[in-house]
């Protein structure tokens, strides 16, 4: 993550914005539901080493001088299924992403309450967006091959 920090500032302008948007390092927690008549049924069991590894560059890039924080805003994300088969596919294109463990115990749990009438199944966790404005002069580097003016 670091050099991808530093090849977005070697290619951006000075001043220029980098968008940094993932999910924040938080447990996703999952209902059925929608709105203020939805109700928690569990939380998923993530791992979250490689989102803090990033967070841990991006703060590292700021500390250097690379980049200055220009904003930081959490956002509520809700992801809606109609099915456990679309659960299942989400957790699993999920886990693709993220070290997961086992989810039989929502699956089940799950399986339960929508025998009883609920419709709506909804995964809800923040994602984190960061606005980091390339700072300081530009680098020898930089300067050298025209970086600078662009």
């Amino acid at each position: 993550m670091v050099h991808a920090l530093r090849e977005a500032r070697r290619v951006l302008r000075p001043g220029g914005i980098l968008v940094d948007l993932r999910p924040a390092a938080e447990h996703r927690r999952v209902g059925l539901g929608e709105g203020p008549r939805w109700r928690l049924v569990g939380v998923m069991r993530e791992t979250f080493g490689e989102d803090r590894a990033a967070d841990r560059a991006v703060a590292r890039a700021i500390r250097d001088g690379l980049f200055r924080l220009e904003a930081r805003v959490e956002l509520p994300l809700e992801r809606w299924m109609d099915s456990m088969d679309d659960f299942r596919t989400w957790v699993a294109e999920f886990g693709q992403r993220r070290a997961l463990a086992s989810h039989e115990f929502l699956f089940r749990k799950l399986r339960s309450r929508l025998e009883r009438g609920a419709k709506t199944i909804v995964a809800r966790g923040p994602m984190v967006l960061r606005l980091l404005r390339k700072a300081g002069r530009p680098s020898a580097a930089e300067s050298a091959r025209g970086i600078a003016g662009k």
